[in-house]
């Protein structure tokens, strides 16, 4: 199946959904829309297989690699906000990958640290990500692989600045 490019032409190798014509002038703007819910959904699909919600994974990523955190440290490294964390650390918990202690110096805050059943896990989310990263980088080059990388980072930066207060 074609599509309408924004140039007026036809694609059949770009993505059969058609972009609105309200959101024709801005069709990067809708393609990173479209990618995102893709690659969330299949996400999801790969991760159910162990147990896991999308985002949790990235949770338990920081901890293996970062070991015990403050909970109030998972939300700036993961740029989440605290109500989304604790319901994403509370889920953790009821599943029995965290665990969760006061924190010895500051007794309002909450330490997190992975469970050896969460360590069991790492692998099967290893193997998850890579076969997530085949399915978004497909048939591309190396360099392909390359360039898309450095024009997300681009694009990351765009909004970031975009998004900042002082922008």
């Amino acid at each position: 199946m074609t599509r309408p490019t924004p140039e007026g032409g036809n694609s059949s190798d770009q993505a059969t959904v058609p972009v609105p014509a309200s959101a024709r002038t801005g069709p990067v703007s809708h393609a990173i829309f479209r990618v995102a819910r893709l690659h969330r959904m299949i996400a999801g699909q790969l991760l159910r297989r162990v147990g896991l919600h999308r985002g949790q994974e990235l949770v338990m990523m920081q901890l293996w690699d970062l070991g015990p955190q403050r909970q109030t440290d998972l939300v700036r490294l993961l740029d989440s906000d605290a109500a989304t964390m604790t319901r994403t650390v509370q889920r953790l918990e009821q599943a029995g990958f965290v665990r969760r202690c006061p924190c010895p110096g500051d007794k309002r805050a909450v330490i997190i640290e992975p469970t050896a059943a969460s360590h069991a896990l790492r692998r099967e989310v290893e193997q998850i990500w890579s076969e997530l990263e085949a399915g978004v980088t497909g048939d591309l080059t190396a360099d392909e692989r390359a360039t898309t990388l450095r024009v997300l980072e681009r694009l990351e930066s765009n909004l970031a600045r975009a998004a900042s207060p002082n922008a």
